[in-house]
């Protein structure tokens, strides 16, 4: 790791972590002072759009941030998002009234989903690939170090000052990590002669991820719903999203062809184990043991800490593990961590294995997400890395929120058990998928194409 602390990347380095990490403060910390929020802004009606309308920003924001960034170069779209972001820490810290608020979170949802994209774009021009694991594990970090800290930081600060200042206290910080990347920005983009326009086939790739947002929101969305109306919504939207997403990923992706498309297909379903077995395990501590909430939070801790170490490792280790070994252990890792979860549910283990297991599907995370980053920039032609990186993004989106919504369904069936039982099914099929990611030395992998560019079906 200490290539990345080296000139000439050092700069970029610390600004383009800070901003990753800034932005999963953001969106870890909110969920602490909502209840003080919708208190201050008489908004418990809304308070679920504050969180939905990220989120279906997030989606939109890394389709047209990644297009720009594949037309222009990631400089400008980069700074752009980033002022989408910023502007949204200040009128989320600065509203009054609840859908003001809102406004705000939709605002840092599409700064944040474009400044991800853009910041992979910069990352594929700025440092060499062998390099590449490297900086996408400091990335794994930057996202998991809020989990542990954001929280508890965030209430620190409501409660000594106000809410306000969780929002307004980071746009200082925002725009000095920027201020560190203004160097590896210069030069950038693509001369005036190379851009390319905006063409029809760009717009309905926006479209079509407006569409895949509404699906992923009303996922999103069904915790307090009548358990019929559920069964309902969610085939319905999935029903949107499946051939909205279509267009929005690589070509051989819904075939798991090998290589990159088969890496977004990891995204998504390593997605779908994690999160939704997250959700109910300390629910299961509480519930079945009696702990109490700080107590059954720090289990989660343990797979936060285990997917930092890990994704260091991988960091560290760069190229000389397989990466073919590396994603099928850490498939492996994951699916053994929730079947930990489902055995602990079925047989009342010790919690204390519960936490173990956690840790497992932690370091298997850890593991498989900065390789799969690797690969999408390694497999990506350069006008190309935008749009890829970013369908890896709404994987991972539609992944956690279409087994978190199927989780939810089979808990009102099967409490524990149902959820637990689906993640680890889910499990097995991502050891699938991590075996066709990156294939051994010497078996074929067909180059994958987006829309416009091969007739193939996805």
């Amino acid at each position: 790791m200490i290539e990345l602390l080296r000139r000439p990347y050092v700069l970029t380095t610390i600004g383009a972590w800070s901003s990753v990490f800034l932005a999963a403060f953001e969106s870890l910390a909110v969920t602490t002072i909502m209840p003080a929020v919708t208190a201050d802004l008489n908004g418990r009606g809304l308070y679920a759009l504050a969180f939905s309308a990220t989120l279906a920003a997030g989606v939109i924001g890394v389709v047209a941030f990644g297009s720009w960034a594949d037309r222009r170069g990631p400089a400008v779209p980069l700074l752009a998002a980033i002022s989408l972001f910023a502007a949204g820490l200040l009128l989320a810290g600065t509203a009054t009234t609840m859908p003001t608020f809102a406004a705000g979170r939709f605002l840092q949802g599409l700064g944040a989903g474009g400044e991800t994209v853009a910041l992979y774009v910069l990352v594929a021009q700025v440092y060499p690939p062998a390099l590449h694991i490297k900086i996408f594990g400091a990335f794994a970090s930057a996202w998991v170090v809020p989990s542990m800290i954001g929280p508890f930081a965030a209430g620190l600060v409501a409660d000594a000052l106000s809410w306000h200042w969780v929002f307004l206290g980071v746009v200082l910080l925002v725009a000095a990590a920027t201020a560190l990347m203004l160097p590896a920005l210069r030069g950038r983009d693509r001369a005036p002669a190379d851009r390319t326009p905006a063409t029809p086939a760009d717009i309905r790739r926006i479209a079509q991820a407006t569409v895949v947002a509404v699906g992923v929101v009303a996922l999103s969305s069904l915790a307090g719903l009548d358990r019929h109306v559920a069964w309902l919504i969610v085939p319905a939207a999935l029903a949107i999203i499946v051939p909205a997403l279509r267009r929005l990923v690589p070509t051989g992706t819904y075939r798991v062809r090998p290589g990159l498309p088969a890496a977004v297909t990891l995204c998504a379903t390593a997605a779908g184990v994690f999160f939704g077995t997250e959700v109910y395990l300390p629910l299961l501590l509480h519930d079945r043991y009696g702990l109490p909430s700080w107590l059954s939070g720090i289990t989660l801790t343990s797979g936060a800490v285990a997917w930092a170490l890990a994704s260091a490792i991988q960091g560290r280790r760069g190229e000389r593990t397989d990466p073919a070994t590396a994603m099928r252990t850490g498939a492996l890792l994951l699916t053994g961590g929730a079947a930990v979860e489902l055995a602990t549910a079925l047989f009342q283990l010790h919690p204390v294995v519960a936490a173990l297991g956690w840790f497992a599907a932690g370091a298997g995370m850890g593991t498989l997400y900065p390789r799969i980053s690797e690969l999408v920039l390694a497999r990506s032609a350069p006008d190309e890395a935008g749009f890829n990186t970013a369908a890896k993004s709404i994987a991972d989106a539609v992944g956690a929120s279409a087994s978190l919504a199927v989780a939810g369904l089979l808990f009102g069936v099967a409490p524990f058990v149902g959820p637990f039982t689906f993640a680890t099914m889910l499990g097995v099929l991502t050891v699938i998928v991590a075996s066709r990611v990156a294939p051994r030395e010497g078996s074929p992998v067909v180059p994958a194409r987006r829309e416009g560019r091969s007739t193939a079906p996805v």
